[in-house]
């Protein structure tokens, strides 16, 4: 069962080459590309790591272009995006950030349990994820959709990275069916959704159909 409509996975790109999800495109037969990207990587000088972000950028707009993508979705991508891929598809990549607050918790050094930590420091009581697209900025393009969970008293980061991971597999596919349905605009920066015609509640209909076939599959075996 998909939950996308109109949309098909054309190609995985990787700047890891031990990323566990190539195993998933291998499976799967989706097209993949390893470029070698400048993160956990040495350079001699300023200049030797520039020349190896342009490119990282170079390649993979050629790859990207071979493969007639329309819309790119980071998932624990750690490289910032150059002018080659940014001036091609202006609002047309997501990233996903697992925060609401993108000032106090995005940004550069902000990933993975380091933003839950921060935000368990911060005495916070309300956190989630946000969808945004990607602009030269880190965790700055206008944001497209965000999902909210409460922070309990006992939460430590992995739980609190738990719970909010959940939200933002339910996130992310909306803010891409979106974006596929043409519902999305930009204006000065921000983005006007277009809800009219019940898309929200057609959406929700069909996540909750997804969720229990996920559900499903889940239940252990009948011995």
């Amino acid at each position: 069962m998909r939950i996308l409509e109109n949309v098909s996975v054309s190609l995985l790109l990787s700047n890891d080459m031990n990323a566990p999800v190539l195993n998933l495109a291998k499976e799967h037969s989706i097209p993949w590309a390893f470029i070698h990207g400048i993160q956990n990587r040495k350079f001699n000088s300023k200049q030797d790591r520039e020349e190896a972000r342009n490119e990282f950028d170079t390649q993979s707009a050629r790859v990207l272009k071979d493969h007639r993508i329309d819309i790119i979705a980071l998932a624990g991508f750690m490289q910032v995006m150059g002018k080659p891929i940014l001036q091609n598809y202006r609002h047309g990549i997501m990233n996903i950030h697992p925060a609401l607050d993108l000032i106090r918790f995005g940004g550069r050094g902000m990933y993975g349990d380091r933003v839950h930590a921060a935000v368990l420091r911060a005495g916070e009581t309300t956190s989630g994820c946000t969808v945004h697209y990607v602009d030269a900025s880190v965790d700055g393009g206008p944001i497209i959709l965000q999902t909210s969970v409460h922070v309990k008293p006992e939460d430590t980061p992995d739980i609190l990275a738990h719970r909010i991971l959940i939200q933002e597999h339910r996130t992310y596919p909306q803010a891409i069916q979106l974006h596929v349905d043409g519902r999305i605009r930009v204006l000065n920066g921000k983005t006007v959704i277009d809800w009219s015609n019940d898309w929200e509640a057609k959406w929700k209909e069909r996540e909750s159909e997804y969720i229990s076939y996920q559900m499903q599959l889940e239940q252990p075996a009948p011995v």
